[in-house]
């Protein structure tokens, strides 16, 4: 029984380790970011879109990050820490989780968020995922 749950415990692990995290857009945006828009939007340099961010560094926040901007946590706190010091960049609104990102995202024409993929609902539209 010990050897089945130690088994079952790997398999989530890894299940969750795998879990595709999805950039959405409300379905009436007027603009599809690819994913060096989407990067740039997230850092701040591009402002035609409303970046929204999850509060607290997950796996979901991880992947993307490090995915779509090649930035881990210690480097993206070092980036806004530089941009707010001198004054040029604020770090963009954060929610909660995956779905405050949905319904902010469902809410705003022009936002824009990540979400792991099972919390896509038919209130958003998925620009691309991340595997």
């Amino acid at each position: 029984m010990k050897k089945l749950l130690s088994a079952l415990t790997l398999l989530s692990c890894a299940t969750l380790a795998h879990a595709e995290v999805a950039v959405i857009v409300n379905p009436g945006a007027a603009k599809a970011p690819n994913q060096a828009e989407v990067s740039n939007i997230f850092l701040g340099k591009d402002k035609s879109m409303k970046g929204v961010d999850h509060k607290d560094w997950t796996p979901t926040k991880d992947k993307f990050y490090t995915s779509v901007t090649n930035k881990n946590e210690s480097q993206l706190k070092s980036y806004w820490s530089g941009l707010v010091f001198t004054g040029k960049g604020q770090p963009l609104p954060s929610v909660g989780g995956d779905a405050d990102v949905v319904a902010r995202v469902a809410a705003e024409a022009d936002a824009i968020g990540y979400v792991d993929a099972g919390a896509v609902n038919d209130s958003v539209k998925v620009l691309f995922t991340i595997p």
